[in-house]
């Protein structure tokens, strides 16, 4: 089992993100590492049989995230008085997902290898499935979030307003992530479900203890 991030692959922002359309026109490099990832996944597969499965998380948040996180770099700007640096002038959507939705959505999936799809026919690829044992799901909360709303989640939680310098939106960056999870539901009866208001919230409470504050 491998995790990969799907929130710079260049897909059609308007539908939800699915793991069965082709991701072959990555916009950025960090993106590009992370295709190359399930390549050389699938290619362990075919060549050994060796099960392997893709986890694709979506804008992952939560209490002991990296410190270089947006989460994190916001709540110790807003603390200290400092502006944040907001890109796309806020207008970024992500399908923001608290980490316990993740990590119930691995243990979900741990415990069962990747199939082959025995339908699965070389003239019309399905991405997320293979004729070797290899499949990849998409973890995400199915909802995307605009960023300044997920601000504002974090500014009630600390109860203290931002000062944001707006700018524009960065090279290699989308305007928004969608997780599509039909499969995720279908195959393990899961969908995430935690809310932002509550999530942030979580996050807002840990940050103060871990930090004494």
């Amino acid at each position: 089992m491998y995790a990969s991030s799907s929130s710079t692959y260049g897909l059609n922002t308007k539908q939800p993100f699915s793991t069965h359309d082709a991701v072959n026109h990555p916009v950025s490099l960090y993106a590009a590492t992370k295709k190359a990832n399930e390549l050389i996944a699938h290619t362990y597969s075919h060549l050994y049989d060796l099960p392997t499965t893709g986890l694709r998380f979506f804008t992952v948040y939560g209490p002991y995230d990296r410190p270089d996180m947006a989460l994190q770099k916001f709540t110790r700007a807003i603390m200290n008085d400092e502006p944040i640096t907001v890109f796309n002038y806020g207008k970024h959507r992500r399908d923001f997902t608290y980490i316990d939705d993740i990590v119930e959505g691995i243990i979900r999936v741990l415990d069962r290898p990747a199939p082959i799809n025995p339908n699965w026919d070389s003239n019309n690829p399905d991405p997320a499935t293979s004729s070797a044992p290899y499949r990849v799901y998409n973890i995400g909360n199915n909802n995307p979030v605009e960023l300044m709303d997920y601000i504002e989640a974090l500014e009630t939680s600390l109860g203290k307003t931002a000062e944001k310098e707006l700018l524009p939106l960065q090279p290699g960056d989308v305007p928004d992530t969608y997780a599509d999870v039909d499969d995720l539901v279908e195959e393990f009866g899961y969908k995430p479900s935690m809310s932002v208001k509550q999530g942030v919230e979580n996050f807002a409470v840990w940050y103060k203890k871990y930090n004494n504050i």
